[in-house]
């Protein structure tokens, strides 16, 4: 295929989701180029961390509040979602709203939080040897996982859709995907479902969904699936160059991960999601950030309160 140049506007992208090394090899980025986009910090709700908490039944908070700070695990590559700045290293998003909340919840200062970005197919292998406290991330909550980690929520319903380049018109679902390249995150739900449902499509896979969307720039895959939220604001950094098409064609509640058999850290994450849901924190925090993406504030999902295991 021959090389095509890089407009200015994935130039753009390109500088926000490669590294700076990887850039210079390319040969396509530039100094100079655009920050992260995303709320100024006096747009962000501020969050009332909770006095005298205590939750000595849970071995995760316990070992928090020795530490002094919480670990949190998320994105870094997702704009409004989690994404990471290149330049200040600060975290921004609709996950990292909902990290914050959590911490202020259990007692934690939302400034003393160290996030660390996980991906996708480390998620249950980074919870389950306590490297972090919790994990924020567009995390899907289903059975098979509930076998290896715990969740609390579900804060968000996602679903799975397709974005593609603006010049694509053959493709409108994934009913269209036969012959296709398609490009997902290892070990990620959708990954999953494009390689049980639509066997035809050509799946690709790499670590993070932003080697994914450099990858649809450069016309090396035809289109990029993951959940619509997702989606939805890598085309709203370059509305010009890419769309999302289709309707969703799955549904994918977002949960909060804690180490397996932590119940009383996981009921305690469901009742302060409750509580941030009806003060309003919630959607301040939404419209802050996922909301910038042009999607509608939907109504939080119910919150899934199962059995302790």
């Amino acid at each position: 295929m021959p090389y095509i140049p890089l407009t200015p506007l994935r130039r753009t992208l390109a500088a926000l989701v490669l590294t700076a090394l990887a850039l210079a090899a390319a040969g396509c980025g530039r100094e100079g180029s655009p920050p992260v986009k995303g709320p100024a910090g006096s747009e962000l709700p501020a969050y009332v961390v909770a006095r005298n908490f205590t939750l000595p039944a849970s071995p995760t908070w316990e070992r928090a509040k020795r530490r002094g700070h919480l670990v949190v695990g998320v994105k870094e590559d997702q704009p409004y979602l989690g994404e990471k700045d290149p330049a200040s290293g600060r975290y921004s998003g609709f996950d990292i709203e909902i990290a914050r909340m959590m911490s202020a919840a259990l007692g934690f200062p939302p400034s003393t939080i160290e996030f660390k970005t996980i991906a996708s197919a480390n998620r249950e292998t980074a919870l389950q040897n306590g490297q972090i406290d919790y994990y924020v991330g567009t995390y899907t909550i289903n059975d098979k996982r509930k076998k290896l980690v715990g969740f609390a929520g579900p804060y968000y319903m996602a679903g799975q859709s397709l974005l593609v380049r603006t010049d694509e018109n053959d493709i409108h679902g994934p009913q269209d995907l036969a012959g296709k390249r398609v490009c997902s995150a290892a070990g990620s739900t959708p990954a999953q479902r494009i390689e049980a449902e639509y066997p035809r499509a050509d799946l690709v896979t790499y670590d993070t969904y932003s080697v994914c969307v450099d990858n649809l720039l450069t016309y090396q895959v035809d289109a990029v699936t993951t959940d619509d939220a997702i989606l939805l604001g890598y085309a709203a950094k370059v509305p010009d160059e890419l769309k999302v098409v289709g309707k969703p064609f799955s549904e994918e509640p977002y949960g909060i991960g804690v180490p397996r058999g932590d119940n009383a850290l996981r009921f305690a994450l469901d009742e302060a999601l409750a509580v941030d849901e009806k003060n309003g924190d919630w959607r301040k925090a939404y419209d802050a950030t996922l909301g910038l993406s042009g999607a509608p504030v939907p109504k939080p999902p119910p919150i899934d309160r199962y059995p302790a295991s």
